[in-house]
């Protein structure tokens, strides 16, 4: 039996390599956090890659969220973290904006999504302070609990919730922050310098 779960692991892995080795790149890049059961490559366009970072320890989603990390970070699980988080750096996410300029986004994804882009579990993100550096951010579909200060600009809350105060450090931040109806904040909403 366990020769025959290596056999087929060795199988699977040739597979995909040779799938991944002989695929031309794609110019469409991702679009939305991936499922679990997706795969986690690259999307390559001409002179860009995106990739998603799938994480499912604290460990995993400190180096995401870095200057150095990916411009999409999706919890797998609840996630507590018991260090003060930043969110750093900026991102290409692989699409043109209305002016063909390479669109700047970042985007910390608690749940996880069928193939249709249905939501299947939403997660909750604990840290004792979340602060937002990298422009064009967003925290989409889950709860972080904790307190979240923005200091980039157009910072969004897509059908999640902050369980803390959201608190601005520059005016720029609180005037082109947005949030959906779906989102809310459970403390103050206020300019903090």
């Amino acid at each position: 039996m366990k020769f025959k779960s290596i056999v087929l692991t060795v199988t699977l892995a040739a597979t995909l390599l040779a799938g991944c080795g002989s695929k031309p790149a794609e110019n469409k890049p991702a679009e939305t956090t991936p499922s679990p059961t997706q795969a986690a490559e690259p999307t390559k366009t001409a002179d860009v890659v995106t990739t998603a970072s799938i994480v499912d320890n604290a460990d995993a989603f400190v180096k995401a969220i870095s200057k150095d990390g990916t411009w999409i970070i999706a919890t797998l699980n609840d996630l507590k973290i018991d260090q003060e988080l930043v969110l750093d750096g900026e991102f290409k996410n692989g699409k043109k904006d209305a002016n063909g300029n390479d669109a700047i986004q970042r985007k910390i994804g608690l749940y996880t999504q069928d193939d249709d882009h249905n939501v299947t579990a939403r997660f909750t993100l604990t840290a004792p302070k979340l602060t937002i550096n990298s422009p064009e951010a967003r925290i989409q579909s889950g709860t972080f609990v904790g307190d979240v200060y923005v200091a980039a600009k157009n910072f969004q809350l897509v059908d999640a919730k902050i369980e803390g105060n959201l608190y601005f450090t520059t005016e720029e931040a609180q005037s082109t922050f947005k949030m959906d109806d779906k989102s809310s904040v459970t403390g103050v909403k206020e300019l903090k310098k």
